[in-house]
């Protein structure tokens, strides 16, 4: 299955610089956990306390990387994918198959982020928080949520290219 990075169209710009600025959030969220898991750790050694909440914190923000990296990953075809059978599959056939597997995920990914809103918006409605930190991680979930949105902005554009390349060949 081919990738739309090539693609010459405004909104696939658009969606790949989009999912750009969501990876680069990502790896800040990455950064903060590594950051404080080593603070952690040289607290624990050197005054012998903790952070207080850093495994709450550590799953929020693994939550956020998580969900703010996907859009990127599938701009950028670096997920892991199994051609064998596809390959072996006439063109044309391909091509349609890319269409319906793609339709199908879009379709997914965005139910997904509309039910994960409806949750986010159900915790906060409750007052939710975290054990330890008394955190609303509400915010979290709203955030994975525009992440899966942002991934079903890249499956569209993977679908409106691979409908093009249907059509013209």
């Amino acid at each position: 299955m081919s990738s739309i990075k090539q693609g010459s169209n405004s909104f696939s710009k658009f969606v790949g610089e989009f999912s750009t600025i969501l990876d680069r959030i990502a790896g800040f969220c990455m950064f903060s956990i590594m950051v404080l898991v080593v603070l952690n750790v040289l607290f624990r050694t050197i005054f012998n306390s903790s952070i207080l909440g850093t495994y709450e914190y550590v799953g929020f923000l693994t939550a956020a990387v998580i969900g703010l990296s996907l859009a990127n990953c599938a701009y950028t075809r670096s997920h892991i994918a199994v051609d064998y059978f596809m390959v072996r599959l006439p063109l044309k056939t391909q091509k349609v198959a890319e269409i319906l597997i793609t339709g199908i995920a879009l379709i997914f990914w965005v139910l997904s982020a509309w039910h994960l809103g409806k949750y986010a918006y159900t915790l906060s409605l409750r007052g939710v928080v975290s054990p330890t930190t008394q955190t609303h991680f509400y915010y979290f979930i709203y955030l994975v949520a525009f992440g899966l949105l942002a991934l079903g902005l890249v499956l569209l554009a993977n679908l409106i290219e691979y409908l093009k390349r249907l059509v013209i060949r």
